[in-house]
């Protein structure tokens, strides 16, 4: 099945293909038609499967397509600033071509960032994507105006109310119209989310997903290291392995471009490949590395489903992805057709709670293997330890420096 077979804006097909998606994963296929139908959904999907693309897709499509008027059109509830950031980082990717806007609204900044976020949710943005209590702090204050919002979508509802932002959601509902299409997802079903979805849904469909696997095929492998450790790791992998198709995947354009100028400098064969790179710089880079003038190819998590090319030996991600699906694509880039491939993964400190997330939805327990003794001392591989240290700094009201700093991208409303 195609993307196109859904009848979506054209706009959005552009999108969905300049993102470097192919076909739809199970839980797409299911859910976009229903949600084109105007039906609310409640939807089991574990993080990875896709569910994100799920909801946006549709409802940007809808969004296309009505009336413009200078309203909130589309509120999606998320349980953390991590998950808001990067649901906001995926609309802006698949609303590239469309004149629709988005807001990630988020705690944890300063003042400025809320003024920000209040000048974006009065000016009427397109798509709110909030955490509870920072949205319930705008909603306090009296100057959202939520007469024409028509989507409401909660996702990870369980992991919410784990979180104890049941009472938060009830208030939210309180102030939203009566007559919206509301999407409910979650990882389980269990009796809780069942009574949310009695409050929030009319007439449901329902649809539950599993999270597909790897190919056994794929030798996986992991390394525990300090951040200044993986790059001198990454040579000291490509040196020991002769290997003619090399594919490393980074989180960030910043890191692809630092990595491939490191590796560069020692000699390697090896181009970057990123958002900053227009369309035909982009082909030259890929027809380059399918006809082996160059075996190492860095890129960035944004053309990680675009890379169709076979006989890839060795896929690293030299940064841990966000979810399951974004590692299953990932490493989905070897081992195609009859051929065997590895795919190895370099876990740091702040990752390590991260990863272990992606192993619980696989299922399986990739193996760790041993940092070389010259590179120095590597950290132990205790996720568990990890979160509980940064769950115990957040409860002290001393979010780190990285999220103080951080600031949601607002795209402008194109006139």
């Amino acid at each position: 099945m195609s993307f196109k077979n859904f009848g979506l804006d054209s706009r959005v097909l552009e999108g969905i293909e300049s993102m470097g998606y192919e076909n739809p994963t199970p839980v797409q296929e299911q859910t976009i038609p229903i949600i084109l139908e105007g039906k609310d959904i409640i939807v089991s999907a574990q993080t990875g499967t896709g569910k994100t693309a799920a909801f946006l897709l549709p409802v940007l499509s809808k969004i296309i397509t009505d009336p413009h008027e200078e309203l909130i059109k589309a509120m999606v509830v998320v349980p953390t600033r991590e998950l808001a950031i990067q649901i906001n980082q995926h609309m802006e990717g698949l609303s590239y071509f469309t004149s629709v806007s988005s807001i990630a609204v988020y705690g944890g900044g300063d003042g400025s960032l809320y003024a920000r976020e209040k000048q974006a949710l009065t000016s009427g943005i397109d798509v709110a994507i909030c955490t509870p209590g920072r949205l319930i702090a705008h909603l306090n204050m009296g100057y959202m105006n939520l007469a024409g919002l028509k989507y409401f979508i909660l996702d990870e509802a369980d992991r919410m109310l784990d979180m104890g932002f049941n009472d938060d959601i009830i208030k939210i509902l309180s102030f939203l119209p009566k007559k919206r299409q509301s999407l409910l997802f979650s990882a389980t079903f269990p009796k809780k989310i069942r009574e949310l979805a009695r409050q929030m849904l009319v007439n449901p469909a329902e649809i539950n997903i599993s999270l597909s696997k790897p190919p056994e095929k794929i030798a996986q492998l992991a390394y525990v290291v300090y951040d200044n450790q993986k790059i001198p790791l990454i040579k000291d992998i490509l040196q020991h392995k002769n290997l003619k198709s090399v594919l490393i995947f980074c989180s960030t354009k910043i890191s692809a471009k630092q990595l491939s100028r490191e590796l560069k400098t020692s000699g390697f064969a090896i181009m970057d490949i990123h958002s900053d790179l227009d369309q035909k710089n982009r082909e030259e880079v890929l027809t380059d590395f399918k006809n082996r003038k160059l075996n190492i190819l860095v890129a960035t998590d944004i053309l990680s489903r675009g890379i169709d090319i076979d006989d890839i030996e060795l896929v690293v991600n030299f940064d841990v992805p966000h979810d399951g699906e974004d590692y299953i694509h990932r490493i989905g880039r070897t081992a195609r057709a009859e051929s065997n491939g590895e795919a190895i993964t370099l876990i740091t400190d702040k990752d390590q709670y991260k990863f272990l997330k992606i192993e619980k939805l696989l299922d399986s327990t990739v193996p760790k293997g041993q940092v070389p003794e010259y590179l120095g001392a590597a950290p132990a591989y205790d996720p568990k330890a990890r979160s509980d240290q940064k769950f115990n700094h957040f409860r002290k009201g001393k979010p780190s420096s990285k999220t103080r700093n951080k600031k949601p991208f607002h795209k402008p409303r194109k006139k």
